[in-house]
């Protein structure tokens, strides 16, 4: 059994997701990086072992849910009995303003239906043993679909909270932007950094906004 304190990041291949993925390897998390893009996140994890750090990459289609559920198969076979401390729920959906039936469905795929089945596989065992975290990744930019994907997330995030803080599991979200602001990779994951440490210990079911002046005199106005 390794002895290595274990961080789940989904769409780790690129942006956000490696931007996450290095910094929590720099504290010290072995890391599984999920993703959809093979030769990206081969990249991501080269990253993290030229640092000195543990990686390993697992291929997903996120809109599909039984490969989720091979994906959690695959995640349980990385860990080899060690406890997953970290989940990071990073599959952000962007697209055009107009919002079609099927970029509904992919919206909530991504952003709601995949972030609830990796977190119903793991943070029942974050709270057996009586702690974990769990970040959940929320944009309002995009389409419409992705505004109302990220509401019912944020309504997950607060849920969780209640069952799982109780039981030692900490879980938060990060809102990545909104309107035409988005935030630099690297800031939204020095913010999902923070949520993960110990720093962040008194925090429960919060939504942490990172948005930057422009944005926050835009939402003003």
């Amino acid at each position: 059994m390794s002895e290595d304190r274990w961080a789940m990041v989904t769409g780790a291949a690129c942006g956000l997701g490696r931007a996450t993925a290095l910094r929590l390897a720099e504290d010290g998390y072995a890391v599984v990086l999920c993703g959809d893009d093979g030769a990206e996140a081969t990249e991501t994890r080269q990253l993290i072992e030229w640092s000195g750090g543990r990686a390993r990459q697992l291929i997903a289609d996120f809109r599909d849910a039984a490969a989720l559920h091979a994906l959690i198969a695959a995640t349980t076979d990385v860990l080899d009995g060690t406890p997953l401390d970290v989940l990071v729920n990073n599959t952000c959906a962007m697209g055009c303003a107009e919002t079609t039936e099927a970029l509904f469905d992919t919206a909530f795929d991504l952003i709601v239906k995949a972030p609830h089945i990796l977190t119903s596989a793991f943070a029942p065992t974050m709270a057996d043993r009586g702690g974990g975290t769990i970040v959940n990744v929320t944009t309002g930019a995009g389409t419409i679909a992705a505004q109302a994907a990220k509401v019912a997330l944020n309504a997950l995030t607060t849920s969780w909270a209640a069952e799982y803080g109780p039981r030692g599991v900490r879980v938060n979200s990060v809102d990545a932007g909104a309107a035409r602001h988005i935030e630099t990779p690297d800031a939204i994951a020095e913010a999902i950094r923070f949520l993960v440490s110990h720093r962040a210990s008194a925090i429960h079911g919060a939504v942490l906004t990172i948005s930057g002046a422009n944005n926050a005199a835009e939402l003003r106005a």
